[in-house]
């Protein structure tokens, strides 16, 4: 497992509810993972816990095996590893152009001149923002915030990738150049978890999706076995994607017509659950 929650409890300062209770969850290496829940569920404060920019008042956070430590040096080491791209990205970008935006991170740690202008060259090809290199940070449209947000966190190269609804108040345009990022980003070996109300999306991009409710885990597995459950999402006010609302109706066709075979809806069933899915 590559970062771990174990009996983790956070309450915020005021707060009579906590945030997270006893939350024990596994983030598997090298899958595509969704976190799903009501708002106020506790998806952000997970993250925050991930990054290590919280910690947690019971329980331990591991990473790759070891708990994390808390220390200023300890800290940036594990940021290098663990990306997290906020919702509103005016919470992430700091710089007046986006060449410094990106290069911020990096002159943070030190690094030599050339391995910057490298690193932070390649991030620019990655992302197609060789049009914004110069550009005023204020002056870009949201769709080009957060794409630069999510290069900020690529140019240091994580081996954890955290996106709090990353498609949020994107067009469908912009949202495919996200998904196409995020495939490349995936394909290169960096695990990815991404926190949506967006089920279609989980279902067809996820590997594995784990669903939270009060700061606990209720379930997790393949998005197919998550969403089989759809008597505990209902009671959770999430539901389930379309696509099983349109087999649902497919199914009843089926046993409404005696000249349909129900033996015939299963292979149909799969099918069509299998070319929903992004790959």
């Amino acid at each position: 497992m590559l970062l771990e929650f174990e009996h983790v409890d956070y309450t915020y300062a005021g707060s009579s509810q906590p945030a997270l209770q006893n939350l024990t969850l596994r983030i598997p290496t090298g899958k595509r993972c969704a976190l799903i829940g009501q708002n106020g569920c506790g998806k952000t404060t997970l993250f925050l816990l991930a990054n290590g920019l919280y910690k947690p008042q019971q329980g331990l956070v591991r990473w790759q095996g070891q708990p994390l430590k808390y220390d200023r040096a300890s800290l940036m080491a594990l940021r290098q590893h663990v990306g997290l791209v906020f919702q509103d990205p005016e919470q992430q970008l700091v710089a007046s152009t986006v060449e410094e935006d990106i290069s911020y991170g990096l002159c943070n740690l030190g690094l030599p001149e050339a391995e910057i202008a490298q690193r932070v060259g390649e991030a620019i090809d990655a992302f197609g923002l060789t049009e914004l290199i110069h550009r005023p940070v204020h002056h870009l449209s949201l769709g080009q915030k957060k794409r630069v947000s999510l290069a900020d966190v690529m140019v240091m190269q994580p081996k954890l990738l955290l996106l709090d609804e990353p498609t949020a108040y994107l067009d469908r345009r912009h949202t495919r150049e996200l998904m196409l990022n995020l495939k490349q980003i995936w394909a290169s070996g960096t695990t990815i978890l991404m926190a949506t109300h967006d089920l279609d999306l989980v279902y067809s991009w996820a590997d594995w999706v784990f669903v939270v409710d009060r700061g606990q885990q209720v379930l997790e597995g393949t998005p197919q076995d998550v969403f089989a459950h759809r008597d505990v999402l209902e009671t959770l006010h999430l539901g389930v994607p379309q696509v099983f609302d349109v087999l649902d109706h497919i199914a009843e066709a089926f046993a409404a017509n005696p000249n349909l075979h129900v033996h015939e809806f299963q292979p149909l069933q799969q099918h069509v659950l299998n070319n929903f899915r992004l790959g």
